[in-house]
């Protein structure tokens, strides 16, 4: 009786926005009928690579082992889900089979999905994969060509990107280096507005008073609510907003590529994402769809928004418990997916942007047409945001239609650019002041000692917000949120300690959103 030949391989697979490795092995005998059994706990999508694979390898000119072959996918108590496996079991296959030396295979992580012409297509989550790789002391890396850009942002890591199982072979088995692929150099450090084709400040015309609250928002990272009737700017403000925000820092960059390249949505050969991520769902967006979820946990629209700026337009007509879903998220900055063997912690560090109309038709306070709604229907409209999610809404801002002679006879206005002058001005003061240890050293997330540090207020600003808490009942979350709004009004005034004018302002914006 002749033994079974056996081949072991790395490769990986994500949970979440974490790797975790997974070892494939491969064995070939003469005993039993000629057969592919595949254990390890495979879902549907691994347990069909059985025929992309036998399809690939004799496509590939390579004669598909007319024996029992039997693949196990390790650790057996993780499911495993996708085809980024296809490629290891193809290689574990010929390697097996006699067709390809084993000692090629030492040290090196493989993934990537094949089609039946042997083609090698792109897989999800590379750039995690590649850092949990590197971690864990693998020194190469073959994987899908169009991934390779992003995989080569992990330093220290011989990424080799392939196009064909027939490709790989040759390389493995050339007897010669791998060639190392290399990331595009990247120019510059940020973006200049309309040069990556952000909207433009400029482009608005009058809502003098919505602008400035963009401003701070940008400048401190607060969330902010638009009010106005239909056609006032609402969204062609909040549009705007990424134009004005400074360049992800190389940290931002690396955890919101790496959440795009687990949702894949990266685009082939991407790099790093230098710019604020804006994420813009429809209203009848489900629970999942926008925090996340799923029987395999994906990020939602608020990690994909992770570190840039989420938009809920139209925000009253999104179901109730929905909006709700949004308050662990935007105190915490992150959201927790559990499921019966495992939790995937996504981030969720975003800039929340809602844009509503004041009721129902939309004409509530709108000195051009009346408002046709009854009390009733502009309690329930307004309901749909409750007050323990408006209380997280830093800036509220009504904005109203701006007359068409405005239009015509305004000079245009401030541009992006000169506004993200003083945004990124104010943002490098509070790095400064919070130094780099910081998790997310913007104003917004100010906690504890460092609240009270940095927000200390002298006596007659003690005064004006006592007098703001007692009069509207402020709850001790919106005189925290108060404080920190106000502590970017006085960072953009390049100024020391908040004054009773840099409170003044934020308790008018706070009005607003209450």
């Amino acid at each position: 009786m002749s033994c079974g030949v056996l081949a072991t391989l790395r490769t990986a697979a994500t949970f979440g926005i974490d790797a975790y490795p997974i070892d494939v092995e491969v064995d070939v005998s003469d005993g039993g009928l000629p057969a592919v059994t595949m254990v390890g706990l495979p879902d549907a999508s691994v347990r069909e690579s059985r025929e992309r694979v036998q399809s690939a390898v004799r496509n590939s000119g390579f004669e598909f082992p007319q024996r029992r072959v039997t693949v196990n996918l390790s650790p057996a108590d993780i499911r495993k889900i996708g085809g980024a496996f296809d490629l290891p079991i193809a290689l574990g296959v010929l390697a097996a089979s006699g067709l390809l030396p084993l000692r090629h295979l030492d040290d090196i992580l493989v993934l990537g999905e094949l089609s039946l012409d042997c083609a090698v297509r792109s897989v999800r989550g590379t750039l995690p994969i590649a850092a949990r790789a590197r971690r864990d002391g693998v020194r190469s890396m073959v994987l899908p060509a169009a991934n390779a850009t992003e995989a080569s942002l992990v330093s220290g890591l011989t990424v080799v990107g392939v196009t064909s199982l027939r490709e790989t072979v040759a390389l493995l088995t050339g007897g010669q280096a791998l060639p190392s692929h290399r990331a595009p150099q990247t120019s510059g450090s940020g973006h200049t507005g309309n040069e990556i084709g952000l909207a433009d400040l400029a482009d608005v015309k009058g809502q003098a008073l919505a602008r400035r609250a963009l401003e701070i928002a940008a400048a401190g990272g607060h969330n902010l609510l638009f009010v106005g009737p239909p056609g006032a700017g609402k969204s062609m403000l909040a549009r705007r907003l990424p134009g004005i925000l400074p360049p992800l820092t190389p940290e931002e960059a690396l955890e919101t590529t790496a959440i795009h390249s687990v949702a894949g949505l990266l685009p082939p050969a991407a790099g790093l994402l230098r710019v604020a991520p804006f994420r813009a769902p429809h209203h009848t967006t489900s629970n999942v769809a926008l925090v996340g979820g799923g029987s395999v946990p994906r990020p939602g629209e608020i990690s994909l928004a992770h570190n840039g700026v989420l938009l809920l337009d139209e925000t009253a007509e999104f179901a109730r418990h929905v909006l709700n879903a949004l308050r662990q998220p935007l105190e915490e900055g992150t959201i927790r997916i559990a499921r019966a063997a495992h939790t995937a912690v996504f981030p969720a560090r975003f800039m929340l942007v809602a844009a509503m109309n004041p009721c129902p038709c939309g004409f509530q306070g709108d000195e051009r047409r009346a408002c046709r709604c009854t009390p009733q229907a502009i309690d329930r409209y307004r309901g749909r945001l409750s007050g323990p999610l408006l209380d997280r809404i830093d800036l509220g801002v009504w904005v109203p239609a701006v007359p068409f002679a405005a239009l015509t006879e305004a000079a245009p206005g401030e541009s992006s650019a000169r506004v993200r002058q003083r945004v990124r001005a104010a943002r490098d003061r509070q790095w400064a002041r919070h130094g780099p240890a910081a998790a997310s050293p913007t104003n917004a997330r100010l906690e504890g000692l460092a609240l009270a540090r940095h927000c200390s207020l002298d006596p007659s600003g003690v005064g004006v917000l006592d007098a703001a808490s007692r009069r509207f009942h402020l709850s001790a979350r919106s005189c925290h949120r108060l404080l920190r709004v106000a502590r970017t009004i006085a960072d953009l005034a390049d100024a020391e300690r908040i004054g009773v004018e840099h409170l003044a302002e934020a308790v008018q914006f706070r009005l607003e959103a209450a």
